[in-house]
């Protein structure tokens, strides 16, 4: 399948507002700090992170056929060399049709087109085995388990934590363009 890369836009939001339909669905996308249900307000705080020559966050939209099919976030420590990956999601209409990889090799290659950047980090619900399954085949390592980190109604989740080095992905990068690889 094919799918576009391109920044977040205003209008994508009363797309993507409506793959979120009670508040543990916006906490296991988003984290505890957004609320559901989600406002324009929310992401317009987001998306005002974007702007300068050295912003505090990337929003991407992932199109396919021009339908707004996936979305992740990037929040970058340009002082510290470190990415991490968040706010991950794709369509309910385009899950399960392999989507999740294209889209993610895109948004990593462009983290490491920084040089600027040496670990791309982020963390992923332990409940969510195929997202966690998709960052592995993506060559993301599980560094760690946080323990009952956030409390959803009555259930307490336990978040995983993954990172993908600069050398990792040079590695798998040159594996994939067929080039030989010495360790």
């Amino acid at each position: 399948m094919t799918v576009l890369l391109r920044p977040y836009l205003t209008s994508d939001f009363e797309v993507l507002r409506n793959w979120f339909s009670d508040e543990a669905s916006v906490v296991q996308w988003a984290g505890q700090d957004m609320r559901f249900p989600l406002d324009p307000a929310q992401f317009a705080q987001m998306q005002q992170e974007t702007e300068g020559a050295a912003p505090g966050r990337w929003m991407c939209s992932g199109l396919v056929g021009g339908t707004v099919a996936a979305h992740a976030q990037v929040v970058l420590d340009w002082q510290h060399g470190v990415a991490r990956l968040a706010r991950v999601a794709v369509s309910p209409a385009y899950r399960g049709k392999r989507l999740a990889q294209p889209f993610l090799r895109q948004v990593i290659d462009r983290v490491f087109a920084q040089e600027a950047f040496v670990r791309l980090e982020l963390n992923v619900y332990t409940f969510n085995t195929a997202a966690i399954a998709a960052y592995r085949r993506l060559g993301f390592v599980e560094e760690g388990v946080r323990r009952s980190s956030v409390k959803v109604g009555e259930e307490r989740w336990d978040t995983a934590i993954l990172a993908l080095l600069r050398e990792e992905y040079n590695v798998i990068r040159a594996s994939a363009a067929g080039d030989v690889v010495v360790p």
